[in-house]
């Protein structure tokens, strides 16, 4: 299984690598995208099982990265793993059709219950 975290912070990526890790998923394939276009290619020649996005990112946004994605016809699960949580910031994202919005700060048992059912 291949998981690919969106961020254009490195520190962040490692943070949620390193979370993902403490909450069981350690023996998943991981790839880094550096913002919303970086995952949209990564997405066509890695072929993730799931994407764990931040919101906020130049170039491209991870909201518009989803919107990307499903116009294109991808299916891939997405979620999001950002800094704000506000109730419009998760109707746009479960609208958009995201599974599911991590907002900062979390630890692995906030991983373990938005991945549950998601990734094996």
């Amino acid at each position: 299984m291949k998981i690919l975290v969106a961020d254009d912070s490195r520190v962040m990526r490692q943070i949620v690598i390193r979370t993902l890790r403490q909450a069981g998923y350690d023996d998943h394939d991981i790839v880094e995208a550096e913002d919303g276009a970086d995952a949209l290619a990564k997405v066509g020649s890695e072929k993730p099982d799931l994407i764990l996005s931040d919101w906020n990112m130049p170039n491209m946004s991870g909201i518009e990265c989803l919107q990307a994605l499903r116009s294109s016809g991808s299916t891939v699960p997405f979620g999001f793993v950002t800094s704000e949580g506000s109730p419009e910031m998760r109707s746009k994202a479960a609208d958009a059709g995201a599974l599911f919005l991590i907002a900062k700060p979390f630890n692995e048992e906030t991983f373990q219950e938005a991945l549950s059912g998601v990734i094996a």
